[in-house]
């Protein structure tokens, strides 16, 4: 049976690689066609975990491809844009530096039967899972990121060439940096526990049925 949520994850990735390959050609149109494309892109990433769940074809694998997807395709706009000169180029060497500890650990913690999010989190205090875990720095995180990457775009066309769009632009991006180190930094401090010899007795295996999405 053919997984169309996995479907999905891949062509995501294709269509985001063609936006961006779309940006480095001149011309109004192409620019806008960019924009929309990277719109669908960023719309397809929850399109794929719904169709996972409506279809019942939720699994592990399509869980990693999901992960592995999200992260080819931010790391792919940011890198692009500092090419561009529209970020700074410590923008993709924070989130890269960022997502390759964080995936790392949060794949060591899976292995304990922990998960990032939900009952079975690996985060401890409070603090550390309201700014990973919750669904409002959830949210907030991929609003802020998503307006990033779009207006990013679009700030640089001709009909919004002459607004403040560039510099509303430039201000989600550095929110979304600081996002990236407030919900980054929880998961490098409370996981010390996850490398002792003794686990804590309460977790399991995590099911391979209900696959995590983590951003």
């Amino acid at each position: 049976m053919v997984n169309v949520a996995n479907i999905v994850t891949v062509s995501r990735v294709g269509l985001a690689l063609i936006a961006i390959y779309l940006l480095s050609l001149p011309g109004e149109g192409i620019r806008w066609a960019a924009f929309w494309l990277t719109a669908f892109v960023i719309y397809a990433d929850a399109l794929d975990g719904y169709l996972a769940r409506k279809l019942n074809q939720a699994s592990k694998f399509g869980g990693i491809l999901d992960i592995a997807g999200d992260r080819v395709v931010e790391m792919a706009y940011w890198i692009a844009y500092a090419a561009f000169q529209w970020v700074p180029l410590w923008v993709p060497l924070l989130f890269t530096v960022r997502g390759t500890f964080v995936d790392a650990i949060r794949s060591h913690a899976s292995e304990q039967g922990y998960t990032a999010f939900g009952a079975k989190t690996m985060m401890q205090s409070g603090l550390g899972k309201f700014l990973v875990a919750s669904n409002f720095s959830r949210f907030t995180y991929a609003v802020c990121k998503a307006l990033a990457f779009c207006l990013l775009i679009a700030a640089r066309t001709e009909m919004f060439a002459k607004t403040p769009l560039l510099m509303v632009a430039d201000v989600l991006v550095y929110i979304t940096c600081v996002f990236c180190v407030l919900r980054g930094l929880p998961v490098l401090l409370e996981s010390s526990f996850l490398f002792k010899t003794d686990v804590a007795p309460e977790a399991k295996p995590a099911n391979n049925s209900e696959p995590e999405t983590t951003k």
